[in-house]
Formats: structure tokens, sequence, C-alpha cells
């Protein structure tokens, strides 16, 4: 468990060959408006301890902690690298083209797929190389083992050098009619990359691309193409083997990611991403509904409608609490143990990109106007 004591959906039609066309939605109904909510009593005590502004993010750069530094991309084409303890800017680089993804990085490379489709490698500051990818990229790189390791739009896998750049290999597997435009679930569990593939989630050997393992998380249904859509959505949750992991509108699964084994796998109607701890999984459904599972059995432990018809990211587990960021800017802490809301923290206005993270002590979210927040506990 952590030691931090707190007491957009787009989809994409995708041609294999090219293209990605936009599938027209205006035909769903209007969100219900959320209830006001009334004062929340602060039970846990927390300090703003830094901020900071990097400008206007792109919807899909999510930042990503490593080694002391909270990598981040904002405007001018910038990916910033800050102290989690300060704030204070450590190194930047400058891109030619915004960021297409969030950030990978392993401590000493740092990885991004920009617009113009390049995966863009840099250190301490600098650009170490680039190199052109085949299709769109809508997940964050992963950066291991002296690699990059990326997961295209049209469901390909392709591994780089992390010193060079060359490509190592590529695991292509049958694309599907729809993909979501939304990143996907790409780690390491030991010595497997785990990826996710459609509804299944997928272990590969990280040195030649194959297959050692596939396991179904959730399964195609419906009668066209976007009922028939199941697909994999970071972030996810990770304790030892157990990889636990959200299909979009679909289910939540674990897996044991070292034997390829389904633990269980539950319906759940959820838009984003779940983290957890050693006993518990948390996400909002779709509807705003926030719910924990049981990480052994896929029990529900708990469901409450407070945040009912909020658009919420995906949460962040924080000992005794789990923080939610909104679409408003406002981060939401609860409880872990029934989901009664604990404080609320404000930010800039403007919506919370990715999930809130852990930084060192703190508490950081990024906001889509480049605002940049970590709170300690007191």
């Amino acid at each position: 468990m952590s030691s931090f004591k707190f007491p957009r959906l787009a989809l994409v039609a995708m041609a294999l060959a090219t293209a990605v066309l936009g599938v027209a939605c205006s035909s769903a109904p209007a969100r219900p408006k959320p209830a006001e909510l009334p004062p929340v009593a602060s039970l846990i005590g927390t300090r703003l301890a830094w901020s900071a502004q990097v400008g206007q993010v792109p919807d899909q750069a999510v930042p990503v902690v490593a080694a002391g530094q909270l990598l981040v991309a904002g405007s001018n084409n910038t990916v910033r690298a800050l102290d989690t303890g300060s704030g204070k800017e450590i190194w930047q680089v400058r891109l030619d083209a915004p960021a297409a993804t969030g950030l990978g990085s392993d401590g000493d490379t740092t990885a991004v797929v920009t617009t113009r489709n390049e995966l863009v490698a840099m250190a301490a500051g600098k650009e170490l190389w680039r190199v052109r990818l085949p299709s769109r990229v809508f997940s964050a790189p992963l950066v291991a083992g002296r690699r990059v390791f990326v997961l295209t739009g049209e469901r390909s896998v392709l591994a780089f050098d992390g010193r060079t750049g060359a490509r190592l290999w590529r695991q292509q597997r049958a694309g599907e009619p729809l993909v979501l435009q939304q990143p996907g679930v790409l780690t390491a569990v030991g010595d497997t990359l785990v990826v996710g593939l459609s509804g299944r989630l997928t272990g590969l050997h990280p040195l030649n691309g194959s297959v050692r393992w596939e396991v179904p998380v959730a399964m195609s249904r419906g009668t066209n193409e976007v009922e028939r859509l199941v697909d994999l959505v970071a972030p996810f949750s990770r304790q030892g083997a157990s990889l636990c992991v959200r299909a979009y509108s679909a289910a939540v699964g674990c897996v044991d990611a070292e034997r390829g084994i389904l633990a269980w796998t539950k319906p759940a109607q959820g838009t984003t991403g779940v983290h957890g701890d050693e006993s518990l999984v948390f996400g909002s459904e779709a509807d705003g509904t926030l719910r924990a599972w049981r990480r052994a059995s896929g029990e529900v432990a708990w469901s409450t409608d407070r945040l009912k018809w909020r658009q919420l990211s995906a949460p962040l587990a924080l000992g005794r609490v789990v923080a939610f960021g909104e679409s408003n800017g406002t981060v939401h802490l609860v409880s872990r143990e029934d989901g009664r809301e604990m404080t609320r923290l404000s930010t800039d206005g403007s919506a919370i990109v990715g999930a809130p993270l852990l930084a060192g002590q703190s508490l950081v979210v990024q906001t889509r106007n480049g605002g940049i927040f970590a709170w300690q506990p007191q």
C-alpha cells in the first residue's frame, strides 16, 4: 500500500490501413444534470504544497511520475520534467508538434508520440531519437528494460531500442472495425509485456513479441459494430502479479499476469480505468456511481451514488482514501471503506487530465488549462 496517509471519450472507426473516422454520437440522450453537492465536512486536513503552470494541455497528454520527476506535456509543444517535491522545472524539451499521447518514462528515458505520428525519445533535456509510426497511437509508450514499446490504434505492438530507436519487432494482430480513441493497457509484469488487445489481456515476450498467454476479460456482444466494441482502457491496478482492468462499458476483471489466468470478471458499465490496493479495486460507472470490488473475488464491497451524473476521472487509491477528478476541476477524496466523501480540493476549474497521481508524498493532478497542483496531508 502507498505510504501516502491521507487519514472522452471518442469512438473511432479504424480502417486497417490508415484512416480514423469519427462515429456520430449526436443521437445519444442528454446526460442528466447532477444534483448540487452539500458542503463537505473536511474529515482530512490537506495543504497545497506547490503548483505550477505549463500551459494548455492536449486531451490525451497524461503525465507520469518516474524517479522523483513529474513528466508533463504543455503548451508550445514542450515536455517538462518537474521536481515532485517542489514543482521546480528540471529540464524541458521543445518538440515540433503537440503530444498526441501521454508520457512514458523509466526515470532516464522519456517517450511520447506527437500529432505527426512520431515516437520521440528524450533524456536530461535533450532529444535522443525519433521514428515515424505506421498508424495512430492513443496510449502512452512504455519505457522498460532499455526498450520503448508502443501500442498502436490498430492494435499492433512495436518494440524499439531505447538508445537508438531501431525497431526490434512488431506483433500485428487482427484489426477491429472499431477501436477507442482512449489510452489502452500496456505494462510490464516480471519478464512479460502485458497489453490490452480488444477485450483480452495478452502476455508477450519482450525480446521478440511472441505470445505467451491470452486471457479474455470481456467478450464482444451486440448487433452492430458499435455495440460489439470491446476494449481495455487505462489506467489499471497492479498488486504483484494481480492485474485488474476495465473493459470499456462492459466489465471489470482481474488476471494473474504471471501465469496468464483469469481470477474473475464482473459486468460493469464504466468508461474510465480503475485503481486499487491489495484488497479492493475502485472505479466509477458511466453514471458517476462509485464502486469498490473485492480484489480476491470480484464481489462488490460497496457502491455509492453521492457523485451520480458527474463526469469523473479514473481513481487513485491513496491509503485511507480514493481520489477522483471531475470535469469541473474538483478533486473528490472519498473513504476507501464505504465511499463517503472526506474532503474536496479545488483547482483552476478545468477538467482533470487523466487520473490523479501519487508523486513522492503528494497527490498531484494536471488540468486541461495546464495547472499542476500538488497537495500533502496535514
